[in-house]
């Protein structure tokens, strides 16, 4: 066990020793880099996944991560399998987040990040025109979840699904503050915004299940190790109050998966939005004992239980049979 941990601690990637391009070459896939600058002048950091490319694309899937995550570590193992399942993926590091500008996880305001998103995904859709056509779908973990249904809010017309993973539409009562911290909270962001001193243990760990992949996954060179900003935390706050009150609002297709052993987002609130969201084309699954980090975090046939729910999910609105 001592020499596997010390393996797992020497990994340049989140697989291993295999460089990156060799890598996606083995799984049959493309990838690459790049930087896209938002309106408000921010560069952020984006990458793609492509399907083979003497494969036609099934549909583009815009995703988006979680708090203190990025796209360049344990987050590329989804985009990776759609891509080798005919899903041309794009994704960038949110503002403060992996290889992107901004103060390390202090997120002033997530209405912007949703723009910033936004306006990414536009531009892939304006800058190829081979995928102009194709059906588009957002992907969101946890806190991407969240700003996937903002997006929605703001721009209705241009997809055709979302896929939310353990979407963070309340904070657990396990690791939200309690009265009165979030009062108090709310008052010094006023003035010490940036501070890191919000008292919350480390998601990570109560977020993955396997010893060995939370090894894996604390090894993210460019996770954010330390404590919440409190601008970070009380934009949060608002955010998950503010869609708490629209669920209804909801108008386009979804899947919503959770674990109902999920300690850091909330999974009666998912089935909240099942219930209460106005379009007719809704999906829900609440996994029987599994963590937050669904796609990564669980064992391994945890994990294809997820993917298979996902995959068939998303054929079945891409228009193409397997």
């Amino acid at each position: 066990m001592e020499e596997e941990e010390k393996l797992v601690h020497s990994y340049p990637h989140y697989w291993g020793f295999t460089p990156e391009q060799d890598y996606y070459k083995q799984q049959g896939i493309t990838g690459t880099k790049s930087e896209f600058t938002t309106a408000r002048g921010l560069t952020l950091f984006t990458r793609s996944w492509l399907p083979n490319p003497n494969t036609t694309p099934r549909a583009v899937v815009f995703m988006v991560h979680g708090y203190g995550n990025d796209i360049s570590w344990t987050f590329q193992a989804t985009p990776i399998f759609l891509a080798q399942s005919g899903f041309a993926c794009f994704a960038v590091d949110l503002q403060g987040h992996g290889q992107s500008e901004g103060l390390k996880a202090f997120v002033p305001s997530v209405n912007l990040v949703a723009h910033d998103c936004l306006s990414f995904f536009n531009s892939i859709k304006q800058q190829n025109p081979q995928f102009q056509h194709l059906p588009s779908f957002l992907f969101g973990e946890s806190m991407g979840a969240a700003i996937c249904l903002l997006i929605h809010f703001l721009s209705p017309e241009p997809f055709h699904g979302a896929v939310l993973v353990a979407p963070m539409c309340k904070i657990s009562d396990s690791v939200r503050p309690r009265w009165p911290i979030p009062q108090i909270l709310t008052f010094l962001a006023k003035f010490f915004p940036t501070l890191p001193i919000v008292p919350t243990p480390d998601l990570l760990f109560k977020s993955v299940k396997v010893h060995r992949k939370k090894l894996i996954a604390n090894m993210n060179p460019l996770r954010y190790r330390g404590k919440p900003r409190l601008g970070t935390v009380v934009e949060l706050l608002r955010v998950t109050d503010f869609l708490n009150q629209r669920l209804y609002d909801v108008n386009l297709p979804f899947i919503v998966l959770h674990g109902s052993a999920d300690a850091v987002t909330d999974p009666d609130v998912s089935r909240e939005l099942y219930r209460e969201a106005r379009t007719l084309d809704k999906t829900i699954r609440v996994y029987d004992g599994m963590m937050h980090s669904l796609l990564f975090g669980e064992t391994d046939d945890n994990v294809d239980i997820v993917r298979k729910d996902v995959l068939s999910w998303l054929l079945a609105r891409a228009g193409r049979e397997t």
